[in-house]
């Protein structure tokens, strides 16, 4: 199933204020970055994302540190270069792989949960920009 850009944006900008919330993924109730995903993934397509393996919510817990590029993988398609409605996967910590995710929603805006603060909107900052490890695309 393809998903326009148009409806990924909208889809994860009606997220924002939803409170962070480990593991969970209910629009204005709570979630982690990976929630605001399957929630955005939910809301565009209509379908519900597979089961998701435990993961812990720090990251510098690196026992299951495949698992977000496992989940992309088989949702997503990988893509050179990035376009608003796309799905950024962020290194964070000593981790070579992502770690992180959200939803670019301008060339240099994207959405994403964030312990402490929930789902915002924030710049998409050379610090964050440097940390992007794939460019994925709802398919």
């Amino acid at each position: 199933m393809s998903a326009e850009p148009g409806a990924v944006i909208a889809a994860a900008t009606a997220w924002l204020g939803t409170p962070y919330r480990h593991r969970a993924a209910l629009k204005g109730v709570g979630c982690d970055c990976l929630g605001l995903l399957r929630g955005v993934w939910r809301d565009v397509t209509g379908e519900e994302a597979g089961p998701i393996p435990p993961y812990r919510a720090d990251w510098r817990d690196l026992s299951s540190v495949d698992e977000l590029e496992a989940l992309a993988a088989r949702y997503l398609s990988e893509v050179a270069e990035t376009e608003p409605g796309d799905v950024l996967l962020f290194r964070i910590g000593p981790a070579k792989v992502p770690r992180h995710c959200g939803i670019l929603i301008a060339p240099n805006r994207f959405i994403h949960a964030q312990e402490k603060l929930g789902v915002i909107a924030a710049d998409l900052a050379p610090g964050w920009a440097r940390r992007v490890a794939r460019i994925m695309r709802f398919n």
